[in-house]
């Protein structure tokens, strides 16, 4: 057996591929011979990039949507060989009694519902070629909970669950499921943050910075190659050491 960490030739699928970690991984993926299928809600600074072989507007927490956008790919592309769901959001930083209803389901639209969509419209596909890799971004904030931010923390725990779980059923095919938990990256969600929130994350970090989505990206890279062909339903923390877990 050849275990490479050659992804060169394969299809993956990137949501929330327009910026920030989405952007870095399909950017990176790019530069090592994979083609990108990017898919955002907003598309309109994707064009004017080399980095997408495919792109396409999507409302990942549409059903619909995701499905015909999955259609779509896999004929641009010819096949597709692994999604990353990337697509999130913050939501306010408050505490939860702050919160209302609506607050809360558009963080979980987004962020746990939207994770479930994109990969079932995968499902089908990668149980046909009995193959493939799905990756999730999930966060420290799944593992460790996020206070001034409860409702995201439930969601990214929510995925972390997911991924272990459908890893489970997939069983013996060789379709893996993984989470990737960072720390707070520097993207533009820290515009969504209070100043306080910010300076509270920064400070749990042994390391005293936050990761950069390039980190990210590298590891969700060997993750979708060859050589991470035997870990299924697993956590990869890029936390700068603050995750013991």
């Amino acid at each position: 057996m050849q275990l490479t960490r050659d992804i060169t030739g394969l299809n993956f699928i990137v949501t929330g591929a327009a910026r920030g970690i989405g952007l870095a991984i399909s950017n990176l993926f790019h530069s090592q011979g994979a083609r990108v299928s990017g898919w955002d809600l907003d598309v309109s600074g994707m064009k004017e990039t080399q980095i997408f072989s495919d792109i396409q507007k999507v409302d990942v927490t549409n059903e619909n949507a995701t499905l015909s956008s999955f259609a779509k790919s896999l004929h641009q592309l010819g096949d597709i060989d692994g999604i990353i769901a990337n697509a999130g959001i913050n939501g306010p930083t408050k505490p939860m009694w702050e919160y209302s209803l609506s607050e809360w389901n558009a963080v979980m639209n987004v962020d746990l519902t939207g994770v479930f969509l994109s990969v079932c419209a995968s499902l089908d596909h990668f149980r046909k070629r009995n193959k493939g890799r799905i990756i999730i971004i999930s966060s420290i904030a799944g593992k460790e909970g996020n206070p001034g931010a409860v409702p995201y923390g439930a969601a990214k725990a929510g995925v972390i669950g997911l991924a272990k779980g459908l890893a489970r059923e997939l069983l013996p095919s060789e379709i893996t499921v993984n989470c990737i938990a960072p720390s707070i990256a520097y993207t533009e969600l820290l515009d969504e943050m209070s100043d306080e929130y910010i300076a509270d994350k920064k400070s749990r970090i042994p390391m005293g910075r936050f990761c950069a989505p390039e980190e990210i990206a590298h590891m969700a890279a060997f993750i979708a190659s060859p050589a991470c062909s035997f870990t299924s339903g697993q956590v990869f923390d890029v936390t700068g050491g603050r995750a013991t877990w």
